[in-house]
């Protein structure tokens, strides 16, 4: 039996929160292992449970970027993602830069839900479609700045063929199989990509990869 991917949901309004719940047990691939309405409570819950995946969302009282930052810090291993209505473009760049492996708008189908979560879960990145086009602007606009600090010329051909991959939103898992790799080869390389190219996340490096054509 495929063991459960944990998830701590953290939103001010029970409704909605009940409602992701819900939705999260039905899929049948997730456990909601705790709940929570602040961000104090949402740093809580993942200390103490320590799930894979830490749903969260921004404007709940003490800001779910602020939760978000603590995480990031504190539990590395927990995978973040912001669940939110706001498609203000400071809000989703500073949660990624924060190291957020995805950003969903409210409003997203169960079904969406859960498959983004589960390709999340095994390594991929998302931001909701509506928004992605005005993410590569904004990266675009500081790109000749960080173009002098990372280069795509320093990565080795490997690298350059795993970036391509990941550029397509596919996972770790998927860049393995794709490329007769192991996972742990794939992660090692995705580390080396994210220092050369000076990215904090791998929503970044596939986003710089786009702007160059990748």
């Amino acid at each position: 039996m495929t063991e459960k991917t944990s998830i701590v949901v953290a939103d001010d309004h029970p409704l909605l929160r009940g409602g992701v719940v819900l939705t999260l047990q039905e899929h049948g691939a997730f456990q909601v292992v705790a709940q929570a309405g602040s961000a104090e409570d949402a740093v809580k819950a993942v200390e103490s449970h320590q799930p894979d995946i830490a749903l969260l969302d921004i404007s709940m009282p003490g800001s779910g970027l602020n939760a978000a930052a603590e995480i990031a810090s504190r539990f590395p291993a927990v995978k973040i993602v912001m669940l939110t209505v706001s498609e203000n473009d400071d809000d989703l760049l500073t949660a990624l830069k924060i190291g957020a492996r995805g950003y969903v708008l409210k409003g997203v189908s169960a079904q969406d839900l859960g498959d983004v979560l589960q390709n999340i879960a095994e390594g991929a990145s998302y931001v909701s479609p509506s928004l992605a086009a005005r993410v590569l602007a904004a990266m675009q606009a500081r790109s000749s700045a960080a173009a002098s600090a990372g280069s795509f010329e320093d990565l080795t051909q490997r690298e350059v063929a795993i970036l391509k991959l990941v550029a397509t939103g596919k996972s770790n898992k998927e860049i393995a199989r794709d490329l007769d790799l192991q996972e742990k080869t794939v992660k090692h390389y995705m580390t080396n990509i994210l220092q050369k190219l000076q990215v904090r996340n791998r929503v970044e490096a596939a986003l710089r990869a786009r702007e160059m054509g990748y």
